[in-house]
């Protein structure tokens, strides 16, 4: 018998291509229960007729926070546990007993892992903590865009890591990211010191390609006084360093992208973007140097900032080059081989293995001969 009573809630808008793979994942819940915002395909219908509880409600203006508080307001009051999720997120079976065997009364929120995105084979890219699963009262959706979960509860928060609970997120390439940036500056002109918004804004205004706007927000997010996580600030800067690479300023980008490696100099991040600086620079020293450190950090931090590349054949490959280029052709080899072993099956890597191979052999023909 079940020890709690676990509704799922979510939004939906023009989501019926993954309404039966959501379903199937989420029907261990109790209860499923979908606010939809405005879907002109089959997305109600087909919730309907897998046993969900639709909702349709208009949002206007369009806020995702608001669109969620409308979600959660549908939920039972007497459901123990909400799971909040997405229909292109899917949780890996048995989630239910798991969480049901962790789950304390006094709880107010659990942590698990969440799959960002995925390898083409299916084993994790990009995974970071998520804690969207929680108790009933208490809690209501913050911000416009990037919205987040903010407790208010009489009693103090206790939030509890749940392991072998696991979030896979199988994103829809084809809706625009167009909506984000209006939300964000209006989640900044609402939180002007709430760190995140202003952080999410500067790298929003990057993809946009909005540089002098990206470098101005960023640096706002570096002054404001909770801005403290030096992770976050490092990548900051490198949004900073970026922009100006972006406007062919390359003193400055260099000068933003060594601040990063000093601010956090415990992820491979910065060393990664340092040692592609050289790389393009032809500063081959500093790529060899760079590449050598980044790899003597051996734990991913697994936050949300982690870029996978940095935990990929990159830094490798970045090694192999610049210490060929130094004319380290054994150490160039070495590198060369790991970065193989980490991507077997790139062409590039592979070629370049072969290329070394050849100007170490013929280096040690003439060595033997001289």
């Amino acid at each position: 018998m079940n020890r709690y009573k676990i509704c799922v809630y979510a939004i939906s808008k023009n989501e019926e291509q993954f309404v039966d793979r959501w379903m199937d994942a989420v029907s261990e819940a109790d209860e499923v229960i979908v606010t939809d915002t405005g879907s002109t395909d089959g997305t109600v219908e087909k919730l309907r007729a897998r046993g969900a509880t639709v909702y349709e409600e208009t949002i206007s203006p369009w806020r995702f926070d608001t669109a969620r508080n409308m979600a959660l307001s549908h939920v039972p009051e007497d459901a123990d546990i909400c799971v909040s999720n997405d229909l292109d997120e899917v949780f890996v079976p048995g989630w239910r007993n798991i969480l049901e065997s962790a789950w304390k009364p006094d709880q107010t929120r659990a942590r698990y892992l969440f799959t960002f995105s995925l390898n083409p084979d299916g084993t994790p890219k990009k995974q970071y903590p998520m804690e969207k699963i929680h108790k009933r009262h208490g809690f209501r959706w913050v911000h416009p865009v990037h919205e987040v979960l903010e407790y208010s509860g009489s009693e103090p928060e206790k939030i509890a890591w749940v392991n072998g609970i696991v979030l896979n997120h199988y994103p829809d390439e084809s809706k625009p990211r167009s909506q984000y940036l209006p939300l964000l500056e209006l989640s900044v002109q609402e939180n002007p010191l709430d760190d995140r918004a202003v952080f999410w804004l500067g790298r929003e205004y990057v993809f946009h390609g909005k540089l002098d706007e990206a470098i101005q927000t960023l640096n706002k997010h570096l002054s404001l006084p909770t801005a403290r996580w030096a992770e976050e600030r490092s990548a900051s800067m490198r949004f900073i360093a970026h922009s100006y690479s972006q406007k062919g300023n390359k003193r400055e980008e260099l000068v933003w992208l060594y601040r990063a490696l000093a601010e956090c100099p415990e992820v491979r991040e910065p060393y990664l973007a340092l040692a592609k600086f050289g790389y393009l620079e032809s500063n081959w020293a500093l790529c060899f140097a760079t590449a050598l450190k980044g790899l003597t950090i051996k734990e991913s931090t697994g936050s949300y900032l982690v870029d996978p590349a940095s935990w990929g054949y990159a830094l490798y490959d970045y090694a192999a080059i610049s210490a060929y280029r130094l004319g380290m052709y054994e150490t160039a080899e070495e590198y060369a081989a790991w970065a193989i072993k980490t991507a077997p099956e790139n062409k590039r890597l592979q070629s370049n293995l072969l290329l070394i191979q050849q100007k170490s052999r013929k280096q040690t023909a003439e060595e033997e001969t001289s």
